[in-house]
């Protein structure tokens, strides 16, 4: 380290600084800086200023980028914010105009059937597990409702109640293997039971069953409620014939049946609290 101090390449570097702190100070005396020295010293201190420049320069772009940003983030979520209230308005209209038909449609079936008893009731839960679309409505025992009740989507039947609790009831859809109802043809009149069937529930279809198999039933006939069963009127329609088939165990036959509306989406509907057995008897 000693060797170097006294090197002479050290001694020349120091003079070439010595010189430099000169010619400054004689820069700053004078006032001007029109030296060979000030010349010596804007050379090398140039680049650095012109790095802080483009620097000084950059945080300003920067900054006004900034600022636009945040005035564009503004403007988008105001918009966004009219997207959603539009959206809102659009689904309760929708959900206005499902319950305006709903009601019409019970209204029709309550001219032709002045002694039926309604009551409103919203699906308040499904189980993703079910394949037969069953869900939770929330009336109960306390509303009136009783095991076995039929449970209506305007004029077409979707299911039954299974379960009624003092607050809530458990519906099993036509879907439903469990589910079960004398049924027949309104134009035919002829006569069987409608049930639900694993396979054909995967598309939404359920089965018009134990028919003869000279059956006259033809595409798109309506399939009704037959009333037999104390707990379910007469004429309360289940859907329209889709497809013939013959059974495979035995020799009947059966027609797929497409429901009146789609049981899977619904979220409001009828329970059907209470009938006159006797008229439908006469």
């Amino acid at each position: 380290m000693k060797d170097l101090f006294k090197s002479g390449r050290f001694k020349l570097i120091c003079t070439v600084i010595a010189l430099l702190l000169v010619g400054m100070l004689i820069c700053a005396a004078n006032g001007h800086g029109e030296t060979a020295q000030s010349s010596i010293v804007g050379t090398i201190f140039t680049p650095a200023h012109w790095v802080a420049s483009k620097i000084s320069d950059g945080i300003d772009r920067i900054s006004s980028n900034a600022k636009g940003n945040t005035e564009y983030e503004e403007k988008i979520d105001e918009l966004q914010q009219q997207i959603g209230e539009l959206q809102d308005q659009l689904a309760d209209y929708e959900n206005l105009k499902a319950q305006n038909e709903l009601y019409k449609e019970a209204l029709e079936l309550e001219d032709d059937n002045p002694d039926f008893t309604y009551l409103q009731a919203s699906v308040i839960g499904r189980d993703s597990a079910d394949p037969y679309c069953g869900f939770t409505v929330n009336r109960g025992t306390l509303q009136g409702v009783k095991d076995g009740d039929a449970v209506l989507y305007g004029k077409y039947l979707v299911g039954i109640v299974k379960k009624a609790y003092p607050a809530y009831s458990v519906v099993i859809s036509i879907l439903d293997p469990d589910f079960s109802v004398s049924a027949y043809d309104i134009n035919t009149k002829e006569l069987s039971y409608v049930t639900g069937d694993a396979k054909l529930a995967k598309d939404g279809y359920c089965k018009f069953e134990n028919l003869d198999t000279a059956t006259t039933l033809s595409y798109g006939a309506i399939i009704a409620t037959a009333g037999i069963s104390s707990s379910m009127p007469k004429g309360i329609i289940i859907g329209t014939v889709k497809d013939i088939e013959n059974e495979e165990t035995n020799i009947s036959t059966y027609a797929t049946i497409e429901p009146g509306t789609d049981i899977e989406k619904i979220d409001t509907c009828l329970i059907l609290t209470g009938f006159d057995s006797e008229s439908e008897d006469d």
